[in-house]
């Protein structure tokens, strides 16, 4: 119900900047930021189409891929692929959509480039968003934020240095 009832911000505001105003106000939590890169952070969607709907966001304000730098984008993809792990580790999707929405005639609603990555589910559609143009969410984003920030921090661990246990002293041809 928090959701629901919670006043949307109005689209219409001129000189809203979110992505780059939610990364300085010093608390990720409130932010819904579950994860910090160089060059690029990761936050839930306030508005998601699942639980679990998140966004890859540069902090420099830019509105098209072509605008990037390469290390921003290798970067942004770094931040991507930790996404698709983070969403396996802490939700188990069966699928997942990664996309862009470059442009208002996109469905691009913020002129700041983000990426959505969107875990799915076998049987995760329902008639809602189709008739009444209404979302169903069982998680509120609270509760989600609180399970992909443990798990983040999980992943963001630095490896084990030395030999794995599942290491095999043959070659990966002879392995096969």
């Amino acid at each position: 119900m928090a959701y629901i009832e919670a006043p949307r911000a109005s689209k219409t505001k001129k000189n809203a900047r979110p992505f780059t105003d939610l990364p300085a106000l010093g608390d990720d939590r409130a932010a819904l930021i579950v994860h910090r890169a160089p060059l690029t952070y990761l936050m839930l969607n306030r508005y998601p189409y699942n639980p679990g709907h998140l966004m890859a966001i540069p902090y420099r304000e830019v509105t098209d891929i072509e605008n990037l730098t390469p290390a921003e984008a290798a970067d942004l993809f770094r931040t991507i692929t930790f996404a698709k792990k983070l969403l396996r580790l802490a939700l188990r999707p069966d699928a997942y959509n990664i996309g862009f929405n470059l442009g208002a005639a996109a469905g691009g609603s913020i002129p700041h480039l983000h990426c959505h990555i969107v875990p799915r589910w076998n049987g995760d559609t329902n008639f809602m968003p189709v008739l009444a143009e209404t979302r169903v969410l069982p998680q509120a984003l609270e509760a989600m934020w609180e399970k992909l920030h443990a798990a983040a921090a999980h992943l963001d661990k630095p490896p084990r240095v030395g030999k794995s246990k599942t290491c095999s002293s043959r070659s990966p041809a002879k392995a096969r």
